[in-house]
């Protein structure tokens, strides 16, 4: 595990990162980004999986307050725009930190629910700078499903060795935690959606969606492709809200599938 330093909201943190087959100079680049309790440790071997498979390189990194990246602060509370900062302030902080040039070589994002989203926002912002876009139980607007289950989760956390559990992936458990899931159930946010960024996004787009995701329903997709149709569906059937773990073959064979049929974006930008 590697760990590079950049700046954000006026302070130094140190960002946890692993890089797959970085001796692949010239082969796509993957960037994974983790769902709203994930981090680095968390995807266990998929990054691995699908980069040997897709002949990828890797980039993965825990967010700021996640896994062994700079806890949250005693005293930090995130707004509504935490996905929205992550797009355009982290992730390129990060990106010019390792000194990557997504100018010659555009990035291929890989995100798993709210990492998902801020794959969109970034792709939505920074259009020439990405390739393609995996998108895992995407959030694109709230759903009451959604808020139940974050709820549950709150519940569990309290009540259960949850807290236990997922110190065994963040250095701080509580920064994770409570960083994410007060946003998500105040009222305000309710009102939270990405319908008007992500209709500027131009690069290939693969959305996936389990049929028994227990936080979020098939409409998070749907609303993706009413609002680009180019963008390919996948629904997968005993799936819930992590594809990689329910399905993980079958995930892989569609993102290489994918990444085959648009790899001309990457020999276009050279």
């Amino acid at each position: 595990m590697s760990f590079v330093a950049i700046e954000w909201s006026g302070s130094p943190i140190s960002i946890e990162y692993q890089w797959l087959a970085p001796e692949k100079s010239s082969a796509p680049l993957l960037v994974f980004l983790h769902e709203g309790l994930g981090s680095v440790a968390m995807w266990k071997e998929f990054p691995k999986q699908l980069c040997d498979a897709s002949g990828s390189r890797g980039l993965v990194y825990s967010r700021p307050g996640y896994g062994r990246s700079t806890p949250r602060g005693r005293n930090e509370v995130w707004g509504i725009d935490f996905m929205h900062r992550q797009a355009y302030e982290v992730l390129p902080a990060l990106l010019a930190a390792l000194n990557l040039d997504t100018s010659t070589q555009p990035l291929w994002l890989l995100g798993h629910s709210d990492g998902a989203s801020i794959a969109l926002l970034y792709a939505a912002r920074f259009a020439s700078q990405v390739a393609g876009l995996i998108v895992l139980a995407p959030h694109i607007l709230v759903e009451d499903k959604t808020v139940a289950s974050i709820e549950q989760a709150r519940q569990a956390y309290l009540n259960t060795d949850l807290r236990a559990r997922l110190a065994k992936y963040h250095d701080d458990p509580d920064s994770a935690f409570w960083g994410w899931n007060p946003i998500w159930l105040q009222p305000s946010f309710r009102a939270w959606s990405i319908e008007a960024e992500i209709k500027s996004i131009s690069c290939p787009l693969l959305a996936v969606q389990g049929l028994d995701d227990e936080y979020g329903s098939l409409k998070q997709i749907e609303v993706i492709a009413a609002c680009r149709p180019q963008t390919e569906l996948l629904k997968l059937d005993a799936c819930g809200h992590s594809p990689q773990r329910d399905q993980p073959e079958r995930l892989i064979a569609a993102v290489c599938a994918f990444m085959t049929r648009h790899a001309h974006r990457d020999r276009d930008a050279h």
